[in-house]
């Protein structure tokens, strides 16, 4: 078990909006929540999936909804405590420890508010390994683990305890409440035993995101080159460089959909690049090819910053790079592409894992 410092949480906050491909809501709101809960003087304890003992329960906690509602209604930050409260009596054991569901920016520190608050440690590890719309595209339902029972919350303290037939379910209905909530719910989900929780879940992801934040900031103090340095550490491909000239978005059925026009800069001038998003990034096509898609992560960057720039705050004018990464194996399997595919998304696509495509293009 290792304890995190504030240092330790700007750096996991930069690298899991990386990792959450747009999507996973604001990170510079989930940083507060988790800064403020070390100012108030609580701990923030990270354990290993491998310490989790077999019988232990684990609930993971997150928010729900589209981000660009996030950002204009803005959580007290005692709804997802209510949401978790709310599973915990209703199971009536203790809980061993919380977790993201996902990566991204809100969604992998808002946890850390939980565990810290709760008493109990954050597991280093989520159920998507990037950032993904609906609940059952996570690592846990092609495993079998079920998003049920679950609470909802909400800012007005009101709680829903839901109980579903499967997981498919348990996204639409809680979509409605969420919606009937304003568009923005705070979850507790996917209760899970330890034993499930080695079987299904992408294990290390808050250690690659604080190493990834970690690589932006002192490449920039060095003054390198930030982009190089994710890449790296992601193992990523630069996609595409250019200037955004267009963004199609809006709210609807509880998500942040639309597209990203980019027109390319430097040796990518004359060429462009179509980014479809639903909260997350969904495909990127270059002049009409497809050179990334749904699993694999689809990240737009700051061209001076590398900061990640998330579908809620892209705007006209932006300089960014476009870089993929590839995702993790699970979503690879027929099962995987199945759940989250580009398929899914009513995209008439076959996917190609990401290396091979840009190996294709060298």
């Amino acid at each position: 078990m290792r304890s995190l410092d504030k240092e330790d949480i700007e750096n996991l906050a930069v690298g899991a909006a990386i990792l959450g491909t747009g999507g996973g809501g604001d990170p510079y709101l989930g940083k507060l929540t988790a800064i403020q809960a070390l100012d108030e003087g609580y701990e923030i304890n990270v354990v290993d999936v491998k310490e989790v003992p077999d019988d232990a329960l684990v609930i993971p906690s997150a928010g729900m909804g589209s981000p660009t509602v996030i950002v204009e209604k803005i959580p007290k930050g005692t709804e997802i405590i209510n949401a978790f409260k709310t599973l915990s009596e209703y199971l009536g054991r203790e809980v061993y420890a919380t977790m993201p569901i996902e990566a991204g920016g809100l969604n992998s520190t808002f946890p850390l508010a939980v565990g810290a608050k709760m008493g109990i440690p954050i597991v280093d590890a989520d159920g998507m390994g990037r950032a993904f719309p609906e609940l059952q595209m996570t690592t846990f339902h092609i495993n079998g683990v079920t998003v049920t029972p679950m609470a909802l919350a909400d800012e007005r303290d009101n709680t829903v305890l839901l109980k579903t037939c499967d997981n498919y379910w348990a996204e639409w209905i809680a979509r409605d409440i969420t919606i009937r909530f304003g568009g923005t719910a705070w979850i507790a989900l996917y209760p899970m035993t330890g034993k499930e929780l080695k079987k299904a879940a992408i294990p290390g992801t808050m250690g690659l995101a604080e190493k990834l934040g970690a690589a932006v900031r002192e490449t920039k103090e060095s003054k390198g080159n930030p982009i190089d340095a994710v890449l790296d550490v992601s193992n990523g491909f630069e996609l595409f460089k250019g200037k955004i000239v267009d963004v199609v978005r809006r709210t609807t059925g509880g998500f942040a959909r639309g597209e990203i026009k980019i027109e390319g800069i430097d040796e990518y001038k004359g060429q462009n690049l179509l980014v479809h998003f639903q909260n997350e990034n969904l495909v990127a096509i270059k002049d009409g090819e497809v050179i990334a898609s749904v699993p694999d992560l689809i990240t737009l960057l700051d061209l001076e910053t590398a900061m990640p720039i998330t579908t809620e705050a892209v705007k006209y004018g932006y300089r960014c790079f476009v870089i993929g990464i590839p995702c993790s194996e699970m979503w690879r399997t027929e099962k995987g592409l199945e759940v989250a595919g580009p398929k899914y998304f009513g995209y008439d696509v076959e996917y190609k894992p990401i290396e091979e495509i840009m190996g294709g293009m060298q």
